[in-house]
């Protein structure tokens, strides 16, 4: 009869509950037949009660109490004078006792992982006097162990790695199960290992758990992941045994067994020619079926054309190759480029060489575009070199500049004016020639650096630059004078022969060979008994007193005029004075007091009371300037003109005029004659809304200065205007001339009883001036009598 998997466990259940009963008969308690026996310095009374271990099974699912064993004592008549009790670990909430038969039976299912034996005491007792009959005794019950927990994966589920192309038997991890049954009962805990999924790919040892690979040449390329399935199994994988899985998951890691390949054999790119220098051309990528360190590429011209134009680097983050341009190029001079390319890895594995060179090579052809360039100039910089001395209008030098373009389209020049904002020099727009505008300084501006623009007559947006460096050389155009404002005292008990003050002398200019200046009295100074001056031959000078006994009463300040020469070619001089103040001085030629005034004061007042008088003063004087101002503006009129004529004053209410027959409104002779200045009187205490109209004086301007100025500055703008047509254009200015026979015929100007100007002529003019006939004809007495 073929048993099933559950009925050969409850089969093992009944083997095992039989022979715990067999052996109970040794866990009775029986009499012991010894005497008691007593011990010097004390007595004890040998144990009666004879133990052994009990034994009980695990996992009992019978709905009886378990019977586990049973407690006898040789005082124990059967009367029911005796009972026992129980004491200890789990006593009455697992384990009862039948205190009148000694019956022990277990309450509850056990279960040997939690706890795998107990520990009890037992005890007779007299029933009716309560007290022992035995001493208390000490026993164990184990629970004995069934295959009753399956392996498991406590570090489950399992992540490795294991190189790509391995050989078989590259051990990749080891796995364990543990088991949680008695190990050192029957086989419950003996675990052996199989794979469940992953071959032929991977193996597993049995007993120790460890995977390995099981075939070679595994390909990350093809596949980089694979799923294990293991599986441990308890009783030795009989039969019957409990079992546990758990997944691993093995990557196969990169190696660098792939050689990179460009997917194309030949690129082309075009590039205008005005691209600028490190510029990017074009990007090329060879593919590499390796990742990570395996792939990285270094990229090389190992050929070609433009190795000196071109040069390629590597991009970090993405490995592609990069093409910039290290030379401008010219599409004039050549229109293509042929580059040899060659990708290679950067770090080879020695164990793939066999498979092929790891590098590859491909070839790019650059194509120039021709774009308009700008004019280019021939040099970068000019050097230019004039004297301060030059004339306005003078060559400096000349700069040239070209279209590199086939068209060859012609320049004109002009200067950045933001690099000459004071317009010192001007440029010839056709020729290139630069000559000065204004005269020169080198003390103000030692060096010009201007900018000169080109630009193409076709195409003025076309503009190039060139850099012109002037250096403005000197001459001899700046006297020598004091290096700084000397303060120069002579002691009142200075002895003749002292040197009371050294000079020297600067000079604007910078000749070649350094300054050398020359000093002297001048004729009116050289005979004076005061003073004398040393030249002392490197660009100082010494004055020395010539007599003792300076007195401040006598003279407090003396003003030695001394002469300059320089070196130059023609050579400059200048006198400068040198102010020399008399001073009272200690025992050590140090001035003490300079002020002559301090002889002369009053013995009475001080510095303050002086200040205070001077300060009374010009306040009284401040007060009758103030008086007679005011009386003499009290006596001036207050009209200019000395005429009156009340007919023309005229009140100005800002109203517009009554068109082109309106004579009254306004004077139009100020709109007719550009050059006529009005001499306009008002009054003095009003503002200026009523206004005194006599017959104004006119003052003709004798040359239109301010405007021929004006067109002139205009007119060089236009020439040096780099944003001008290259060609000439007409400029109009519209300009009245001077002087009119008929002067003004302003109704105002004419009415006056002084004019003996004769209108009658106005009526043949016809109707328009009809009005202005009989304002000025014969009648014009009637009309204000």
């Amino acid at each position: 009869m073929k048993l099933g998997k559950v009925e050969f466990c409850h089969f093992l259940q009944l083997i095992a509950l039989f022979l715990c009963f067999s052996g109970m008969s040794q866990a009775e308690l029986s009499r012991s037949r010894s005497k008691p026996y007593f011990q010097s310095g004390r007595s004890r009374t040998k144990r009666s009660w004879v133990w052994n271990q009990f034994f009980v099974l695990e996992e009992y699912m019978g709905s009886d109490p378990l019977y586990v064993g049973k407690l006898h004592s040789d005082v124990d008549k059967g009367d029911g004078s005796i009972k026992y009790i129980l004491s200890g670990e789990g006593a009455s909430s697992i384990f009862i006792i039948d205190e009148n038969t000694g019956d022990i039976h277990a309450t509850k299912r056990l279960d040997r992982e939690e706890q795998a034996y107990y520990t009890l005491r037992a005890q007779a007792l007299d029933r009716l006097t309560n007290k022992p009959v035995e001493p208390e005794s000490e026993f164990v019950i184990k629970i004995q162990d069934i295959n009753d927990n399956e392996p498991k994966f406590l570090d489950g589920p399992y992540t490795a790695g294991v190189p790509e192309m391995s050989p078989v038997g590259t051990s990749v991890v080891q796995v364990t199960a543990t088991d949680a049954d008695d190990p050192t009962y029957g086989n419950s805990a003996r675990v052996v290992y199989s794979i469940l999924q992953g071959q032929p790919y991977f193996s597993v040892e049995p007993k120790t758990g460890v995977i390995k690979t099981a075939l070679p040449n595994m390909d990350r390329e093809a596949k980089d992941q694979y799923l294990l399935v293991i599986q441990a199994k308890d009783m030795v994988g009989q039969n019957g045994g409990l079992s546990g899985t758990t997944s691993v998951t093995v990557t196969l890691t990169d190696v660098n067994d792939n050689p990179p390949r460009f997917p194309r054999r030949s690129y082309q790119y075009n590039v205008p020619e005005s691209l600028p220098v490190a510029s990017v051309v074009a990007r090329i990528k060879a593919a590499d079926a390796d990742v990570g360190a395996n792939a990285e590429m270094e990229y090389r011209i190992v050929d070609g054309d433009g190795l000196g134009i071109f040069k390629i680097s590597v991009d970090k983050e993405t490995q592609e190759g990069i093409i910039t341009i290290q030379k401008e190029l010219d599409f004039e001079a050549k229109t293509s480029y042929t580059l040899r390319i060659e990708a290679a890895n950067k770090d080879a594995d020695p164990r793939f060489l066999s498979l092929g060179p790891f590098s590859d090579t491909t070839t790019v052809k650059i194509i120039v575009e021709d774009v308009d360039e700008p004019p280019v100039f021939s040099s970068p910089l000019y050097p230019m070199e004039v004297s301060e001395a030059t004339q306005v209008g003078n060559i400096i030098g000349t700069v040239a500049a070209h279209d590199p373009d086939s068209s060859n389209s012609p320049v004109r020049y002009s200067i950045d004016r933001n690099t000459d904002l004071e317009r010192y020099f001007n440029i010839d727009a056709n020729s290139g020639v630069i000559t000065t505008a204004k005269s020169l300084d080198r003390e103000t501006n030692a060096i010009h650096n201007i900018t000169v623009l080109a630009m193409e007559s076709q195409n003025p947006s076309q503009v190039g630059r060139g850099y012109v460096a002037i250096t403005i050389l000197d001459i001899n155009d700046n006297a020598p004078e004091f290096a700084m404002d000397y303060e120069t005292t002579v002691c009142e008990n200075a002895q003749p022969g002292q040197v009371i003050q050294k000079i020297s002398a600067v000079d604007k200019d910078e000749p070649s060979n350094g300054h050398q200046f020359y000093f002297s009295l001048t004729t009116d100074a050289t005979n004076n008994h005061n003073f004398s001056l040393k030249d002392n031959k490197d660009n100082t000078a010494s004055i020395l007193t010539r007599r003792n006994g300076f007195r401040r009463q006598e003279q407090s300040v003396y003003y030695l005029p001394i002469f300059i020469v320089d070196s130059g070619s023609p050579s400059l001089s200048s006198t400068n004075t040198l102010t020399i103040r008399v001073c009272d001085c200690d025992a050590d030629g140090v001035a003490q007091t300079c002020n002559a005034e301090a002889y002369v004061l009053p013995a009475g007042l001080s510095t303050g009371a002086l200040i205070a008088i001077l300060a009374c003063v010009l306040t009284l004087l401040v007060l009758i300037l103030l008086i007679v101002t005011m009386r003499r503006r009290k006596k001036e009129p207050l009209i200019f003109d000395e005429e009156r004529d009340i007919r023309e004053n005229i009140v100005r209410y800002d109203d517009e005029g009554g068109g082109e027959e309106d004579t009254e409104a306004f004077d139009m002779a100020a709109l007719r004659n550009l050059n006529v200045i009005r001499d306009t009187k008002t009054r003095r205490d009003v503002t200026p809304e009523i206004q005194f109209l006599s017959r104004p004086a006119f003052k003709s301007i004798p040359d239109n200065v301010i405007f021929r100025e004006f067109i002139w500055e205009r007119l060089k703008e236009a020439d040096v205007d780099p944003g001008a047509p290259p060609y000439d254009s007409l400029q109009t200015y519209a300009f009245e001339g001077n002087g009119s026979v008929a002067e003004s015929l302003s109704s105002l100007d004419s009415i006056s009883s002084n004019s003996d100007q004769n209108y009658d002529y106005l009526s043949d003019w016809g109707p328009r001036f009809k009005r202005l006939a009989d304002m000025y004809g014969t009648g014009q007495e009637s009309l204000y009598s």
